[in-house]
């Protein structure tokens, strides 16, 4: 389990990155480069990082299920993912 402050940091970016999406658009097609190098560093969408949404891990991510690859072996092993199986030959 990630600590609660690493999980809390990353609510932060995404919110900052929210609240600046549309300026930065806007910046970024007049080409106002010196606005936006005004702008907080975790507006940028690039630092966020894709972290596990049951135990804030953020190695191993798989996009598709919104969680680590250990959380996701547990909750496929007990059926908990629809669609998904064992493999079996």
């Amino acid at each position: 389990m990630a600590k609660k402050a690493w999980i809390e940091r990353e609510k932060k970016k995404r919110e900052t990155v929210a609240k600046y999406a549309t300026l930065r658009a806007e910046l970024k097609a007049k080409g106002d480069y010196t606005a936006l190098t005004k702008l907080p560093r975790n507006a940028s969408p690039v630092r966020m990082t894709n972290r596990c949404r049951i135990s804030g891990r953020r190695h191993g991510f798989l996009r598709k299920f919104g969680c680590s690859r250990i959380v996701f072996r547990e909750l496929a092993r007990t059926g908990m993912l629809p669609g998904v199986t064992k493999a079996s030959w």
